[in-house]
């Protein structure tokens, strides 16, 4: 797979960086038309992913450059080059969720509410992203059992089209639930995503093909799964015992 998509002049333009633009562009209309369903100011899908976009490419980025410290020790000047790939997702999580608490606090924002409204298109974009980890020939699999039918050798399973559909249909079952909702369940959302996509990962981690850092048995994105199921466990029963209190009149 070729992971140039064009050229300026003779500036190469990769489809990671193709890819990555598309996903924030994807993020921005399903907000707007989210927003426009749910009465919401018509330029906060915008402002929105300014600084999501913000703090989520900081901390992908730095995720990355941390797990592979010795070769951006010696090559500084290839920190900046995310257009040729290396982010990574719960890095850019981290980062996206400083860069949301912040933005909720300046806005005046009650975070549950709209963390919500966030929540549903972060598959979304992701489904793009991980289009693009395939075009640019990164975070694949391992080799599968059975012989590739384009070269003859063993294939190597497509991980990051497996997880972009797996993104897909929580995208399409979380924004359904948003539609659905009924009463103050603030924060529901939040908690079905951390439910929903930390399990899927956890299962793709285990035919993942590139270099993984390890603690104990498991990789570290095995790990912040779990981590993420166990809050979302939390906020899920702190949401409903929230919606019954709120149901009996008690603060």
């Amino acid at each position: 797979m070729d992971p140039i998509c064009f050229h300026i002049g003779t500036r190469p333009v990769y489809w990671y960086g193709v890819m990555m633009a598309l996903a924030f562009l994807a993020a921005i209309g399903h907000w707007n038309w989210l927003g426009r369903r749910a009465g919401r100011d018509v330029s906060l899908a915008g402002d929105l992913a300014f600084w999501l976009m913000a703090g989520g490419i900081l901390g992908a980025r730095l995720a990355y450059v941390i797990s592979n410290f010795d070769y951006y020790r010696a090559a500084p000047q290839d920190i900046i080059r995310i257009d040729q790939g290396g982010l990574i997702y719960y890095g850019g999580f981290i980062g996206g969720a400083i860069a949301f608490f912040s933005f909720a606090a300046w806005r005046r924002m009650p975070a549950l509410d709209l963390g919500d409204f966030v929540a549903t298109a972060l598959p979304l974009g992701h489904a793009f992203g991980r289009v693009g980890c395939f075009l640019n020939g990164c975070c694949g699999g391992c080799a599968a059992s059975h012989p590739s039918f384009l070269t003859g050798g063993l294939a190597r399973y497509p991980v990051q089209l497996y997880e972009s559909l797996f993104n897909l249909g929580v995208y399409a079952f979380l924004t359904w639930f948003f539609l659905r909702r009924r009463g103050p369940r603030h924060g529901a959302v939040i908690a079905l995503y951390l439910l929903l996509y930390p399990v899927g990962r956890f299962l793709l981690e285990f035919i993942r093909g590139d270099d993984r850092m390890r603690v104990g048995g498991l990789d570290v994105a095995q790990e912040i799964s779990l981590a993420m199921i166990v809050v979302g466990i939390v906020l899920w029963f702190v949401v409903r015992q929230r919606t019954a209190n709120a149901a009996k009149g008690l603060n």
